[in-house]
């Protein structure tokens, strides 16, 4: 049974925007109240979360979709619908998000390290929001923007100090449980450990941490084996130790060989050339193991390797080897550059950037692209007439319109909102041939601007008052 998993896709979904509501007050002697339409709720977001307890990808590879809560619709009353929960997902220390193409999203190390997987929709703004003193009573709302939607894989690779490498059977998870209090599985055959192990070593003052990453095999770099899987686990980590068997039964194997094979294999996956190499001569408790390890020390001395003569069995040359490894690693962590603070750069848009583009294609469409145009198309509920001319409005205050006539677009030539899978495509009317001019300003009602019949009642009243007292006071007695 699957216990350790390092790389899963995931399908990720954040919450749909909740629809703005259009609705008017109404009450015993107020039939046009006002908009009171609430705003719709913001649709979650899809967050990861570096979490130090969590060691596996284990609960994404079994349930791989996950979605946000949406948003809830705005009411009456000015009630504005709640917004979605965020859905926050725990993955390791050192996980690496990446696009379906293999592009880096987001290089996640450190807990408490979050990054937005899958941002949620915005919620819909009811009438009330859209109201103003030209606009008085709109009979429409705008539509809940949809939540992103999207495929990520996730890589984890371990965050170590000291990363153990060799041939399977060399010794390595021997080494780490006696070098830490790891307990890894330990047997007399090849590739025993199947996930990479972590042990935490104390020398001295200094404390580092130890990976077990599985045995390595020529053409590792290439996939076979186990290599290819668990490589990218030693990228993270400052120190590379070669562990040979100087006990090996096989005629065809010896140390400086493995070496070099290793060596290859660790070149053609490339980026770690310049981590420090330690070599450990392990076995040396074997009669045979000790001599060779005699026999091959100068040899790779002289290549400019720094040699160790263990045994894990026999606890010999343990504490030298432990002190050299963490001097290494206090060397490396001095040599980091220093943490600052993260700084907020804002990048204003140029003065003369419309915002969106005006593209004549091949078969005499006209594409329209820009985040404004694109979000309002889908804000519109098309079923609305006065939201549709709302929708026009805002495109020609834009510039859309003027665009589109210096790109040579006439009348009844098709224009299309949006990218080729999902767009929104008409044909296209001037303003000023459709008579657009002539037309009220959207959400106007012509109710509100005259005056109420019981208004008018009182100033009727007022005006019959102010004209018998005027005659009263132009009475002139006999």
């Amino acid at each position: 049974m699957t216990t350790f998993v390092d790389r899963v896709e995931l399908h990720v979904a954040a919450g749909n925007g909740g629809h703005g509501c259009a609705s008017v007050h109404r009450e015993k002697f107020k039939p046009l109240g006002g908009p009171d339409g609430g705003n719709g709720g913001r649709g979650g977001d899809v967050i990861l979360t570096v979490d130090q307890s969590v060691t596996t990808l284990l609960d994404y590879h079994h349930s791989p979709h996950r979605k946000a809560t949406n948003g809830k619709p705005g009411e009456g009353g000015n009630r504005s619908g709640k917004d979605g929960e965020d859905l926050v997902l725990t993955v390791p220390d050192g996980t690496v998000v990446l696009d379906r193409a293999g592009n880096v999203l987001a290089d996640m190390v450190g807990h408490g390290t979050s990054y937005v997987a899958a941002q949620g929709g915005r919620g819909g703004l009811g009438n009330a929001a859209l109201a103003s003193a030209r606009r008085k009573a709109p009979g429409f709302a705008l539509l809940g923007e949809p939540g992103d939607l999207g495929d990520i894989v996730l890589e984890l690779k371990t965050v170590a100090d000291v990363a153990l490498v060799g041939y399977p059977s060399a010794g390595k998870s021997s080494l780490i449980s006696v070098l830490s209090a790891a307990k890894p599985k330990i047997a007399d055959y090849p590739f025993t450990t199947l996930v990479p192990n972590l042990g935490v070593v104390t020398a001295g003052s200094t404390v580092y941490t130890v990976a077990d990453v599985p045995g390595l095999i020529p053409g590792a770099s290439q996939g076979r084996g186990l290599g290819l899987e668990f490589l990218r686990h030693v990228e993270r980590c400052s120190v590379l130790v070669h562990v040979l068997d100087t006990a090996t039964l096989e005629s065809d194997r010896d140390p400086a060989s493995d070496l070099d094979v290793i060596e290859e294999e660790l070149r053609q996956y490339g980026g770690l050339g310049n981590r420090p190499r330690v070599v450990v001569l392990n076995k040396i408790d074997v009669p045979d193991g000790k001599d060779l390890a005699e026999m091959v020390r100068p040899d790779l001395e002289a290549r400019g390797y720094r040699v160790f003569e263990v045994s894990a069995v026999a606890h010999t040359g343990l504490k030298e080897l432990s002190y050299a490894l963490a001097e290494l690693v206090a060397k490396a962590r001095a040599a980091r550059p220093k943490e600052e603070a993260t700084r907020i750069v804002i990048r204003p848009k140029a003065v003369d950037d419309a915002g969106f583009t005006v593209t004549l294609e091949e078969d005499g469409l006209y594409r329209v692209r820009g985040e404004k145009p694109e979000r309002w198309v889908r804000q519109t509920d098309f079923n609305n007439d006065e939201a549709v001319g709302y929708l026009a409005d805002r495109l020609n205050r834009l510039g859309v319109e003027e665009e589109l006539m210096k790109a040579g677009a006439r009348s009844g030539d098709g224009v299309a909102i949006g990218p080729e899978d999902n767009a929104v495509v008409f044909d296209w009317e001037p303003s000023a041939m459709a008579g657009a001019e002539m037309l009220g300003r959207r959400g106007e009602d012509h109710r509100f601007e005259g005056v109420r019949p019981a208004a008018q009642r009182r100033r009727d009243r007022q005006a019959e008052r102010d004209e018998a007292q005027q005659e009263y006071d132009d009475f002139e007695p006999f």
